[in-house]
């Protein structure tokens, strides 16, 4: 939270090296179906423009894994960004080779270039001190506005950092200031609803909430294991055996802190997994063996629903349902819609609920929907982020 931003710094007329997090969604044809991400980075691209700022942008896309793959290449998001800024983005070929630096040392002012993926370079990923030092040679001050590699230790987004002034830009600020603010210093009540398929992906973040939120709500996948804890059948839902013991801590901790955690009371179930497989919703205590658990049931929207109406704040990650088949996706959009309509700060913790609720057309309802899952997760568990920790202090 004490991080210098690009606000804090004598910017005028310098050269800038900013990393973004441009690893953006494309179909086959190479266009981009989700430009969320290069959207988000805009206002820190603007106000280095406005102080004349000579600016050089760099991001990954997908895994190439240290290979120079062409399907991997950043063109289409300069094509992009040149359309979204109206004006021209000048792509280099390389990320610190001949090409990058001679256009990296005739860029003017109010100029902007692009170097290609940083992840062509396995250097990037092993945070190599040469390579760092490499990219930061063609600029005076290292922004990073990638909030969603920032749990990443790599050259381009800590390396750097020990070579140039660095900063951070808007949209780190933004992240930093709303995460932290439910984290720090949250209005009560303060909910957090934590879905997706599995408990152990999330241990450390429930185990960090419960010492923060009054109330938590469990849905999605890892709900089974809390119900396999307390010796129900789920079927073939799916459930960690190995996780049990870990729920049961959990459910006890949650006690012992005076921690409100809500499991459904009932669940939609299918025969299959498939789109159209037959379904039926049962209590949880019901699920027939051959079933599967895909969603949460009516009565358990409308019981989370009256908990999270009484929240001022409410952190959101992960979605309580299979929502990418439509018949299992009423339950994720159900609490996207509530969410929508209550009075409070809601955070959607990036990854597959911040696309559950883009898919719901919700996204403009939200007070702020973080651009980094794996990073926003990092964060709510009280980790250390690389690419912040490297950055100055006020």
């Amino acid at each position: 939270m004490n991080k210098k931003t690009i606000k804090d710094m004598d910017l005028k007329n310098k050269k800038i090296l900013v990393r973004c997090d441009f690893n953006v969604p494309m179909d086959e044809e190479k266009n981009i179906t989700d430009n969320t991400r290069i959207v988000a980075a805009l206002p820190t691209i603007k106000y280095l423009l406005e102080n004349n700022c000579a600016i050089i942008l760099c991001s990954h896309l997908g895994r190439p894994k240290g290979e120079v793959k062409p399907e991997f290449s950043l063109k289409p998001v300069a094509k992009e960004l040149s359309k979204l800024l109206d004006k021209e983005i000048i792509m280099a070929n390389d990320v610190i080779g001949e090409d990058a630096k001679t256009k990296a040392s005739n860029l003017q002012q109010g100029q902007i270039m692009l170097l290609e993926n940083v992840r062509f370079h396995k250097e990037e990923t092993d945070n190599d001190s040469e390579f760092s030092k490499e990219l930061a040679s063609m600029a005076e001050i290292y922004v990073n506005d990638a909030f969603g590699a920032a749990h990443r230790a790599h050259a381009s987004t800590a390396g750097v950092a020990q070579y140039l002034p660095a900063v951070s830009g808007f949209l780190i600020e933004k992240e930093l200031q709303f995460l932290g603010n439910a984290l720090n210093n949250p209005e009560r009540p303060f909910v957090a609803i934590m879905g997706g398929a599995k408990v152990s992906d999330k241990i450390a973040v429930i185990d960090s909430l419960l010492e923060k939120v009054d109330t938590l709500i469990i849905g999605g996948g890892m709900a089974y294991t809390f119900f396999k804890a307390q010796g129900y059948e789920v079927g073939n839902s799916i459930c960690e055996l190995d996780k049990l013991d870990l729920a049961k801590d959990l459910m006890k901790k949650a006690e012992e802190k005076g921690v409100k955690l809500m499991l459904p009371i009932d669940t939609k179930i299918g025969k299959e997994f498939k789109p159209d497989t037959e379904s039926k919703t049962v209590a949880w205590t019901e699920i027939p063996e051959g079933w599967e658990g895909f969603d949460i049931g009516e009565e358990s929207i409308k019981m989370f629903g009256e908990e999270i109406k009484k929240a001022k704040t409410v952190v959101w990650n992960g979605p309580v349902g299979l929502f990418e088949f439509d018949q299992f996706a009423i339950g994720t959009n159900s609490i996207a819609k509530i969410l929508s309509e209550i009075e409070a700060t809601t955070i959607i913790g990036g990854g597959d609920s911040a696309a559950a609720v883009k898919k719901a057309g919700l996204e403009d309802k939200m007070t702020h929907i973080s651009t980094g899952g794996g990073a926003s997760l990092e964060f709510l568990e009280g980790k250390v982020l690389p690419g912040i920790e490297c950055l100055l202090n006020k």
